[in-house]
């Protein structure tokens, strides 16, 4: 009976340690918000903006108590992707001007004497002095390039040249913006060849991608150097775009005692910008902005300037935000000088920005989904992007197919902050109770223990 016993008093520990562990980890219950998830596009990946009020319903500003379940209760695998600046490269081509630079016999270095004379329309070159081919023997030295007109770094050379002359040409590129001071920018080469009716050709050289007004060609062979007929410029200009950013809705202000705007989130948060609605016309406002991460919390400084709303040639200009800096803040503090009018009776309202991110899963199990946030002490599970999608590249994102959550009419805060509170008390009541048993079950084990043999 006593191996029995201690048997049966061994499984129950085990039964109430496995109680333990079950409520350690994440239920769907567990999650203050539970928002159904409508998909739509080709699986198994989904991709879901998220959305200012679920940064506000979170327990955290990391959105590491972000989950998504299944029907079966499963928390599905999921990676979280921040918003990036981006950047793409546009590329334009040109057909430039172009000018013969000659030599006499003998002198490889002789230039033409050039008349530069610019205006808002363009740049005119003149050569002067031209030799005369009839009476002067002179050598086509190489050709020089006029790239006024392009603003953006110059990536490629293209040149085309009268039928007929064949071979192999070399040549040095130069590039100056004022036809006196020149830089050096590599070697050139073009190649035309033909046999048997066909012809191979080499008509373009790269460029290191510097800017220039102007580039001077010059062959190693001036008795080779071709006719030109055609020269084109490449230029490539790269336009960088912010990280996308996710707004709040208005959030309306309290006045404090010293007479400046005070506005409290839900949570500390890694705010990237601010928008101060102005409410009244031809306002104008230098304004600091001031934050803290805690209530009681010493005040950083966060970002200062001058908002307004102003007319100008029959129109509105609008300046109402500030960049911030990205440090998790709960509390924000907005001083006025009213030396500029103040802002009105009535507190101004504001909208904040986070960057936006994204949650990628893998689906898997029964529909519904449901996305799941709100709880407190939980860890992330986010996993790095590349091992959530195997082979993943960065295109593929825009390819996945798409979730989006059902947001309730009630607000996503106030259903996390109810709910928070009667999860707390629900979770310590649980924890209160396998405590108990598993005191109850230590002292039977005990006096069992005790007991002398006989019995």
């Amino acid at each position: 009976m006593n191996g029995l016993t201690r048997a049966a008093l061994c499984s129950a520990l085990a039964g109430l340690l496995f109680s333990a562990v079950s409520l350690a980890q994440a239920q769907l219950d567990d999650f203050a918000v539970q928002l159904p998830l409508t998909l739509a596009g080709e699986g198994p990946w989904y991709r879901l903006e998220v959305p200012m009020a679920l940064h506000f319903a979170a327990r955290y500003g990391d959105l590491r108590d972000l989950r998504v379940f299944n029907a079966e209760g499963h928390a599905l695998a999921y990676a979280l992707v921040a918003g990036q600046e981006t950047s793409r490269d546009s590329q334009q081509e040109q057909t430039v001007k172009w000018f013969p630079l000659y030599a006499e016999q003998g002198d490889s270095t002789a230039m033409a004497n050039l008349r530069v004379q610019r205006s808002t329309t363009g740049t005119l070159i003149e050569l002067l002095d031209q030799p005369d081919t009839a009476n002067q023997p002179a050598l086509r030295r190489g050709w020089l390039l006029d790239a006024s007109a392009l603003q953006a770094p110059l990536i490629r050379l293209q040149l085309n040249w009268a039928d007929g002359q064949e071979g192999f040409q070399r040549f040095s590129i130069e590039a100056s913006d004022d036809l006196q001071a020149w830089q050096p920018w590599g070697i050139g080469q073009l190649a035309r060849v033909s046999f048997d009716g066909e012809r191979v050709e080499q008509r373009q050289v790269e460029l290191p991608g510097r800017k220039a007004r102007y580039l001077r060609l010059l062959w190693q062979s001036p008795q080779q150097a071709p006719q030109l007929t055609e020269a084109s410029l490449m230029s490539q200009r790269s336009d960088s775009a912010p990280a996308p950013l996710v707004w709040s809705q208005p959030l309306s202000a309290t006045l404090n005692a010293d007479g400046q705007y005070q506005w409290q989130l839900p949570l500390a948060l890694p705010l990237q910008r601010v928008h101060v609605e102005l409410s009244q016309a031809n306002s104008l406002a230098p304004v600091r902005v001031s934050g803290r991460s805690e209530t009681k919390g010493a005040w950083q400084y966060l970002a200062q300037g001058l908002l307004y709303r102003l007319p100008e040639n029959g129109l509105e200009i609008r300046q109402e935000e500030l960049s911030l800096p990205g440090v998790a803040m709960q509390q924000l503090r907005l001083q006025v000088d009213e030396r500029g009018g103040g802002l009105g009776s009535q507190p101004p309202q504001i909208k904040v920005a986070v960057r936006a991110t994204q949650l990628v899963f893998l689906q898997r199990g029964s529909p519904p989904y449901r996305l799941a946030l709100g709880r407190a002490g939980t860890e992330s599970a986010a996993l790095p992007l590349t091992t959530l999608i195997p082979g993943y590249q960065s295109q593929r994102l825009q390819q996945l197919g798409t979730a989006e959550a059902q947001l309730q009419s009630d607000n996503p805060v106030q259903q996390a902050q109810a709910k928070a509170s009667d999860g707390q008390w629900r979770r310590w009541g649980l924890w209160v109770v396998l405590l108990l048993g598993v005191g109850l079950l230590a002292l039977m084990a005990v006096s069992l223990l005790r007991r002398p043999r006989s019995e």
